[in-house]
């Protein structure tokens, strides 16, 4: 899958993955990171997600990514948004107020376009990922964070040779393999939900979950540990 095919899908409209409703499990599981307003939430693969406008809405600085300069000017565009549009480290980046959007390849980030981002939002990033660039993707996610961020990651599981993705289905073995070297995995919920997706039953499914994962680094466990043992001393 290379760049061609998601500016294809943008240019003819074949969008089914965009929700227009905010996530509902953003919603609930959110404030499970326990992250304070006003720091800055980095959200990969963003496409016009109105998701980012709800992290707005709760205090939080918003940074994403996306390929596809169609996604970007539509969520302005739709959002009677009106950008500062200028160019950062190669990429064009259209900002109002605490939203910024950079539009470009998600694989030519630096860690220095995303130091300020304390937490990560993840729908549809990770399963937008064919299986072949499911590890680059996670090996680019760490070399942009080497110290790792909360996370809430949501993924999607279904038999993959029933349909073609994106989305595509990703194992808990795979979230296990990418990211448990540098965090504790936490699974907060799984869900069958085939029957309120028909779409994907036309396509071919017979079982579709998701699953909601709170990623949080290894190193925050360590330092509260720390902390205790400094405590009791």
């Amino acid at each position: 899958m290379d760049k061609k095919f998601w500016h294809d899908r943008w240019e003819g409209n074949q969008i089914g993955f965009h929700q227009e409703a905010i996530n509902h499990y953003l919603q609930q599981y959110w404030s499970t990171l326990h992250q304070p307003a006003d720091t800055r939430v980095f959200v990969p693969l963003c496409g016009k997600s109105r998701d980012m406008l709800w992290l707005l809405e709760q205090g939080y600085q918003v940074l994403g990514i996306e390929l596809s300069p169609i996604a970007v000017e539509a969520f302005f565009q739709e959002n009677h948004l009106k950008p500062v549009i200028s160019k950062q480290n190669g990429l064009e980046q259209w900002s109002c107020d605490e939203l910024v959007i950079m539009c470009g390849d998600f694989f030519s980030l630096t860690p220095e376009s995303v130091a300020d981002c304390q937490s990560i939002y993840d729908r549809a990033s990770l399963i937008a990922m064919p299986p072949a660039m499911r590890p680059a993707y996670a090996e680019k996610m760490h070399q942009l964070f080497p110290v790792p961020r909360p996370t809430l990651l949501i993924s999607m599981t279904y038999p993959q040779d029933e349909m073609k993705g994106p989305p595509f289905s990703v194992t808990d073995e795979e979230v296990q393999s990418f990211y448990s070297a540098h965090n504790d995995i936490h699974t907060l919920l799984t869900e069958d939900i085939l029957e309120q997706n028909p779409r994907f039953k036309e396509r071919g499914l017979s079982q579709l979950s998701e699953t909601v994962y709170r990623l949080t680094p290894k190193t925050y466990r360590s330092n509260q540990d720390q902390r205790l043992t400094l405590k009791h001393l």
